[in-house]
């Protein structure tokens, strides 16, 4: 079993519910185990900005499954949450689930880069997963809770 970290985030329809909707899926993969999850965010769209707020998260797990067997239940995950990916980058979405880290993983191929290279420039993805492993190291970026203290976190707001 491998620990890691797994993002969601949603900005069309019932975003708060796509994304419960995912965690619950997230607990019922085989060979894997939902360990806890953040607050969930508001946050302000990044890279493409005439859209939605999202709302996001990060899952806390435990899995059997490789790095790109999980990759594809979490794409098995969003497609039935209604999500088609039609080629834009950043744009409005249903459901959008990432995986960020699994320990002791480091993979760079056309499918999946982890941990995910983009990790510390993205409030939306520190912000949660502060949450969960504040002094998480992420190799090659850095400490979480230092990470976080470097992006602008304007416009993200922890739901009650």
């Amino acid at each position: 079993m491998t620990k890691g970290f797994v993002a969601l985030g949603s900005n069309l329809g019932d975003a708060r519910g796509q994304v419960l909707s995912a965690l619950d899926a997230l607990a019922r993969l085989p060979q894997t185990r939902l360990l806890g999850r953040s607050s969930f965010y508001v946050t302000p769209p990044w890279g493409v900005l005439d859209q939605p707020d999202f709302i996001n998260a990060v899952a806390h797990i435990d899995t059997a499954l490789s790095p790109h067997d999980l990759l594809d239940a979490l794409l098995d995950i969003e497609r039935a949450a209604g999500r088609v990916r039609d080629g834009e980058r950043w744009g409005p979405r249903t459901l959008d689930l990432d995986v960020l880290y699994l320990d002791g993983v480091a993979i760079s191929d056309e499918r999946l880069t982890l941990p995910h290279p983009r990790i510390a420039d993205r409030a939306f993805v520190l912000l949660p997963l502060h949450d969960l492993a504040p002094d998480l190291v992420l190799p090659g970026q850095g400490r979480v809770a230092d990470l976080l203290t470097h992006v602008d976190t304007a416009g993200c707001e922890r739901l009650p």
